[in-house]
C-alpha cells in the first residue's frame, strides 16, 4: 500500500518546506487511512502553531525579559536547519523511509524502533495535553466559562472529522491554521500598538531589558530542549523525504525558520508591553500570571477585537488538535502496527486516550511546563540515536540507543537526589515541577544530566555488549565478530549498508544470514 506525495503548497508556518514536496518522484510510503486506490495521503503533521505558543512565549519573556525572548525565538527557529543538514544524509541511507522511525527499524531494528515510536507517542500525548490546557485557558480568560466544556467539545468535533475525511480535512485546516496564525498576529499587532500605553518608567526599574542567571542557562536548555524535540516531530521528517532536491529543501527551510523568528519575536514581546503597561504583574494582592499576559494585554482593548482573538485561537487550536490526533493514529498504526490493525482499532484507542489528556490538561498548572517535559526526554532519547547517522559508528547498534536514553532519564532523577538531596524532588525534577522559575541550576542540570548520561550510559552498554559477546565467542569457539564492519551487498542504496535489511536476518540477536559478513546485527 504505497501513494506518490503529490506537490503541495501549504502555508503552514512551522512546516514551509511543504513547497519543495515531490511531484514525479518518490518516496513512497505505507498508508493505513486510505484504500490503494486512494489518492489521499493521511500524513503525520505535527503541532506547529497552537495556541500554546500564546502562553509560553510571554510568559517566557516575563521570566527572563528581551534576553530570553530572543534566545527562545532563535531556539524555535534555527534547529530547523537541522534537517537541512541531516536530512539528506538520513534520505540516502533510507531512501524508501518517510520518518525518523523508517530509518531508525532499518538501523537498529524492530525493538529500538518500537522504543522511539513509544517515545514520539508519549511526546505527542503531551503536546495534547498542552495544546487542550491552552485552549481551555483562553476560554476561561476572554470569556470567564469553565473550559472543561471547550476542550471536550474539540476532542469529540476533532474526531469526527478527522476519521470522516482523513487527510483533506486535516491539509485543509492546516492551511486554516497558517492563516489564522498571521491574521491573529496582524490585529493583536495593531490593536496592541494603538490601545496599549506603555511607562517609560517601567522598562528600567521591571530588570526585563537586562541579562539574567535564568537568561545564560537558557542560551544551553533551549536550542537542546528544541532541537532534540524536533526530531519527535514526524511531519517535520515527513517533509524532509518529500523535498525534490537538497537546495530545494534549504531553501524552504531557510524560509520557515525566517517567518518562525518574526511570529516567535512578536508573540514573545507581548509578555514584555505587559510588563511595562504596567498590566504585569499588576496588583499585588491578585497577581496576574506572566503566561496570561498576552491575554491581560486583550482586556484593554475592544470588545471586538477580543471576540476576534478568540475565535481565532480556537480554530488555531483545533487545527493543531486534529494534526496531532492524525500523527498518533499514523505512528501507531505503521509504527507500532505495521498496518495490520485495522485502522479504526487505532482510532478507537487514540478516542479513549483523549480521557486521561483531557483530565490532564484541565490540572495542568503550567504550558511550558508541559514542553519543557517532552523536551527533557528527547533530550536523553535524541543524542544516542543519531551516532548510527556516521558510517563510522558501524559497531553502534540499537542496545546503546535503548539503554542510553533511558540511563538518561534516570540520570536526571540521580542529579535531582544528589542536588536537592532527596529522593522526591529528584524525581521530581523529571517532570521539572519547578518548571523554569526556582532558583539555582536545576532545570539546567536537568538538560545537562539527561544528554551527557544517556551518552554515558549507551557507551557502558556498548562496553557491556562487546564484554560479552567476546566471552561467549570464547567459550562457543566462534571468532569474536562483533566489531566487523557489515558487508554492502551489490545494488544496495545509500549508505554503509549498516542494518540494512538485505544485510541480516529480521532477527535482531545480531545473528548473521548464511553466507554474509558477521558482526552486523542490529539491535546485539
Amino acid at each position: 500500500m504505497k501513494l506518490r506525495l503529490y506537490r503541495d503548497y501549504s502555508i503552514k508556518l512551522m512546516l514551509a518546506w511543504e513547497t519543495c514536496c515531490r511531484s514525479d518522484q518518490t518516496p513512497f510510503y505505507p498508508n493505513p487511512f486510505t484504500s490503494p486506490n486512494s489518492s489521499d495521503i493521511d500524513s503525520l503533521n505535527s503541532t506547529a502553531l497552537g495556541s500554546g505558543i500564546l502562553f509560553s512565549y510571554p510568559q517566557l519573556a516575563t521570566l527572563a525579559g528581551v534576553q530570553g525572548v530572543m534566545v527562545y525565538a532563535l531556539s524555535s527557529a534555527l534547529p530547523l536547519l537541522v534537517f537541512s543538514s541531516l536530512g539528506p544524509v538520513i534520505r540516502r541511507k533510507c531512501p524508501e523511509g518517510f520518518v525518523l522511525t523508517e530509518w531508525t527499524r532499518q538501523r537498529y531494528g524492530t525493538i529500538a524502533a518500537l522504543y522511539l515510536s513509544f517515545m514520539t507517542l508519549v511526546t505527542l500525548f503531551l503536546y495534547m495535553v498542552a495544546e487542550l490546557s491552552a485552549i481551555g485557558q483562553v476560554a476561561g480568560l476572554l470569556t470567564g466559562m469553565d473550559g472543561l466544556p471547550v476542550l471536550i467539545v474539540e476532542c469529540i468535533v476533532t474526531t469526527i472529522y478527522t476519521s470522516l475525511g482523513g487527510f483533506k480535512i486535516s491539509f485543509f485546516t492546516d492551511n486554516i491554521q497558517g492563516a489564522m496564525v498571521i491574521g491573529l498576529i496582524i490585529i493583536a499587532t495593531i490593536a496592541i500598538g494603538v490601545e496599549t500605553k506603555i511607562d517609560t518608567s517601567l522598562i528600567e526599574s521591571s530588570g526585563l531589558t537586562k541579562p539574567t542567571l535564568l537568561g545564560w542557562q537558557l542560551l544551553y536548555i533551549l536550542p537542546v530542549a528544541i532541537l532534540t524535540n524536533d526530531f519527535f516531530l514526524s511531519s517535520f521528517w515527513l517533509r524532509t523525504f518529500a523535498s525534490k532536491t537538497d537546495k530545494d529543501l534549504w531553501i524552504g527551510v531557510s524560509i520557515a525558520v525566517v517567518v518562525i523568528l518574526i511570529i516567535a519575536v512578536l508573540v514573545g514581546c507581548t509578555g514584555l508591553i505587559a510588563a511595562w503597561a504596567g498590566i504585569w504583574p499588576g496588583d499585588p494582592d491578585n497577581p496576574v500570571d506572566g503566561s496570561v499576559a498576552f491575554f491581560a494585554l486583550l482586556e484593554q482593548l475592544p470588545t471586538w477585537v477580543v471576540g476576534v482573538v478568540l475565535v481565532m485561537s480556537v480554530t488555531l487550536s483545533t487545527a493543531a488538535f486534529d494534526s496531532l490526533q492524525s500523527a498518533m493514529v499514523s505512528s501507531a498504526s505503521n509504527d507500532i502496527f505495521r498496518n495490520r490493525l485495522n485502522v479504526w482499532w487505532i482510532r478507537g484507542g487514540v478516542v479513549l486516550i483523549m480521557i486521561p489528556v483531557v483530565v490532564i490538561a484541565i490540572r495542568a498548572p503550567s504550558i511550558l511546563q508541559i514542553f519543557l517535559i517532552s523536551d527533557l526526554v528527547s533530550a536523553a532519547v535524541i543524542p544516542v540515536l543519531v551516532i548510527g547517522l556516521s558510517d563510522a559508528c558501524y559497531w553502534w547498534r540499537g542496545f546503546e540507543v535503548v539503554v542510553g536514553g533511558l540511563g538518561g532519564i534516570l540520570t536526571v532523577f540521580i542529579f535531582g537526589t544528589i542536588y536537592y538531596g532527596n529522593a522526591l524532588e529528584g524525581a521530581q525534577l523529571i517532570l521539572l515541577e519547578q518548571g523554569l522559575y526556582g532558583e539555582g541550576w536545576g532545570a539546567f542540570g536537568a538538560f545537562v544530566a539527561a544528554p551527557v548520561g544517556g551518552l554515558l550510559w549507551g557507551f557502558g552498554a556498548l562496553a557491556l555488549r562487546l564484554i560479552v559477546q567476546f566471552l561467549v565467542s570464547k567459550k562457543t569457539g566462534r571468532r569474536f565478530d562483533a566489531l566487523d564492519r557489515p558487508v554492502q551487498l551489490p545494488g544496495e542504496q545509500g549508505g554503509s549498508g549498516v542494518g540494512n535489511e538485505n544485510l541480516v536476518d529480521e532477527v535482531d540477536d545480531g545473528s548473521d544470514a548464511p553466507g554474509l559478513a558477521k558482526g552486523s546485527g542490529k539491535f546485539f
